[in-house]
């Protein structure tokens, strides 16, 4: 264990320490990071925020107000436009400017065949969860302190990073939705913030899953959980053991697989970490370039090999 991690990765009786929480987000305006956006209003009175129909959150920091949008892996480097309310009933544009990010990339060898290409009948299962987590994360619970200071969750390193470019048996599939934390069946998780638990249940891809509502459109999804302590409804605080970690669903063996979702699009759960987030995991550099089969994505087309136990990624 990397010595460094100790003071995030140590236990208390009271369950996962809280170290040094960040104090703010820092901007990062790339896909799958969050723009942070000051935005052209003062006073008590938050404005009101909207990239296309999404709804934003909007918090107060050191006397202004600020937009928290979360970027899609998939957005194309240039402009997006935020549409502001003003208190004063006035409305204004705001433009975010998104920078490029190269993600590395990751070969992975899942033994279940139907865990890479579905039968009909498990697609049909697929397409449901999705509509059922997508309604559960399109909720929006106001409150004046959403939880955007993370500590890490679980006793362990992270084994598989955000955005990697995931190629399954050889087929390019979509990048990696979340990070992997490593550990043994029954490691205990805790949340990551404050936060109202939003859904229990045992899916696919995810299999034992936990989602926790962290407030004004900020979500943490744990996935292929052994155990899940908690009830829908139930509030949780940061740091309180709410799971315990497992290897159900598809997965290369136990591990957390921890996704975050604002604005819902999946984002990097180090931007609310901060000096929280443990050093990255190496992945070496693609040894060849060689064609996608034709059943892979189009967003991948090399492969790089990596040892690391992963969680594979959550979709088709």
């Amino acid at each position: 264990m990397n010595k460094a991690l100790l003071p995030v990765l140590g236990l208390t009786l009271s369950g996962l320490s809280q170290a040094a929480a960040p104090a703010f987000p820092q901007d990062d305006a790339v896909p799958g990071g969050v723009a942070v956006v000051e935005l052209p209003v003062s006073g008590n009175h938050a404005p009101s925020v909207k990239l296309g129909e999404h709804r934003i959150m909007v918090v107060s920091h050191d006397g202004h107000w600020y937009a928290l949008v979360g970027i899609g892996l998939e957005t194309a480097p240039g402009s997006l436009s935020l549409d502001v309310l003003l208190p004063t009933g006035a409305q204004q544009q705001v433009p975010i400017s998104v920078a490029a990010k190269q993600y590395p990339e990751q070969d992975l060898t899942i033994k279940n065949p139907e865990m890479v290409n579905p039968t009909p009948a498990e697609l049909k299962r697929i397409d449901r969860e999705a509509l059922h987590l997508d309604k559960v994360m399109s909720g929006w619970r106001r409150t004046r302190s959403p939880g955007i200071a993370f500590i890490w969750p679980a006793k362990g390193p992270e084994t598989s990073g955000f955005g990697l470019k995931r190629v399954l048996n050889g087929e390019a599939r979509s990048p990696h939705s979340g990070i992997d934390i490593g550990g043994p069946v029954g490691t205990p998780i805790a949340a990551p913030a404050d936060a109202v638990v939003a859904d229990v249940g045992h899916y696919y891809f995810c299999g034992k899953t936990l989602t926790l509502d962290l407030g004004e459109g900020l979500y943490s999804v744990y996935c292929h959980l052994s155990k899940i302590k908690v009830r829908p409804g139930q509030r949780v605080k940061q740091g309180e053991i709410v799971a315990k970690m497992g290897a159900t669903g598809r997965t290369t063996g136990p591990n957390l697989h921890w996704t975050v979702r604002l604005n819902g699009v999946p984002v990097d759960p180090g931007v609310f970490l901060g000096p929280n987030a443990p050093p990255a995991p190496q992945y070496p550099a693609p040894a060849s370039t060689r064609a996608a089969p034709a059943a892979a994505t189009a967003s991948a087309a090399k492969a790089a090999t990596s040892t690391a136990p992963a969680a594979a990624t959550h979709s088709k």
